[in-house]
This record gives structure tokens, C-alpha cells and sequence, in this order.
């Protein structure tokens, strides 16, 4: 087996543990909790279904291969829930170091490609990147709504720190974030999200 060829291979065994990092979403239907997998799978298959949406033209292909490796990094980092401040603090040094490791498993061209895209996304600048953000975003708001809001009402989120999360959304798609926010309308009114927070 040549150099290329085992790294290569080193690098896909490596992002098979992927399937091992749960998030703090649900599958809908009340589901089992969805690991890092299942989200960049559905996610590339929305970036596709959606493109459609997005504020200026994107390389749909580009978007789907962000969104395919943009958790990656969390074999090594973890999954940060999005509304942990204190996980937050520390989250770019962790994913940073994980890239580092990870991506440098491949020969050194895909590795620079695919540390750059995950730069990109990251970045949150272009187009493409917005968009993915746009879908990384609305996925988990798809499915909590689907399950009734209960992860949310089992964390005590704020509708205000969805909206935090989400205050680029419209840049990547005015659309969808119409659509994410009637889903907020929906699950302050059935109490899953909260909806001011106190002093």
C-alpha cells in the first residue's frame, strides 16, 4: 500500500468515530439522540433540497462537503451544545487542535483542502458558508419542533438565545429564518421555549 493511499485510508477509519459523538438533539418521532453522523448527513441532503433559498448563488456541491466535515473536529473537541457558555469559552482552541490532528492524517493536498473549508465555514463570510450555517442552524430547530420543543424545555433555552444563535441566519437565507421564526411563535405559545429571560 503506497503513502497516499494509507493515509487516505487512516483518515476515513479515523471519521467513522463520528458516529460515536451524540448532540443534545433528538431524532424526530422522539427518537434516540442523533450523533454527529446523522446531522451531516441530513444537513448535505438539505443543503441540496434548499439551495434553492439561498440569498446569493452557492456551489451546492461546495456547501454539501462543508457541511459533510464541519463536526469532524468533534472526535477530538466534543460536542459543545450551543447554548453551554462555559463550553463555548473554550470551543475554537479544542476544534482548532482537533483539526489540526485530524485533516493532518491526510496526504498533505486534501488535507490543506479540507482544513480550508472547514476554515470557511467557520469563518461564516461566504455565501456558501452562510448558507451551511443557515442549514446547520435549522436542522436542530426542525427536529426539536418536531419533538414538541423538548429538548429545549429540557435544557430551559431562552427564545432570546435562539435568536442570538441564529442572528446571521437571514444572511444565508431570509426564507428559512421567516420559517425558524414562526417555529420559535409555535413553541413559546406550547411553552417549550421560554420566553424572556430574567434579570
Amino acid at each position: 500500500m503506497d503513502e497516499r493511499f494509507r493515509k487516505q485510508i487512516d483518515f476515513i477509519l479515523e471519521i467513522d468515530k463520528e458516529k460515536n459523538i451524540l448532540r443534545q438533539t433528538h431524532l424526530s418521532g422522539h427518537g434516540r439522540r442523533e450523533d454527529d453522523a446523522d446531522h451531516a448527513w441530513h444537513l448535505a441532503i438539505m443543503a441540496w433540497l434548499l439551495s434553492e433559498y439561498a440569498e446569493k448563488q452557492i456551489d451546492v456541491a461546495k456547501v454539501m462537503l462543508m457541511v459533510l466535515i464541519h463536526d469532524i473536529v468533534e472526535i477530538d473537541a466534543g460536542d459543545t451544545y450551543a447554548y453551554d457558555a462555559a463550553g463555548k469559552a473554550t470551543e475554537r482552541e479544542r476544534e482548532s487542535a482537533a483539526a489540526d490532528r485530524i485533516f493532518g492524517l491526510l496526504p498533505e493536498d486534501q488535507g490543506q483542502t479540507l482544513r480550508a473549508l472547514w476554515e470557511e465555514f467557520d469563518a461564516y463570510e461566504t455565501p456558501e458558508a452562510r448558507f451551511a450555517h443557515v442549514c446547520d442552524n435549522f436542522q436542530p430547530l426542525l427536529l426539536n419542533d418536531s419533538n414538541d420543543g423538548g429538548d429545549w424545555k429540557e435544557h430551559g433555552v431562552y427564545r432570546s438565545q435562539v435568536e442570538k444563535r441564529n442572528e446571521k441566519t437571514h444572511t444565508g437565507s431570509e426564507k428559512i429564518w421567516e420559517y425558524m421564526r414562526t417555529i420559535l411563535d409555535r413553541n413559546v405559545e406550547r411553552g417549550s421555549l421560554l420566553e424572556e429571560q430574567s434579570q
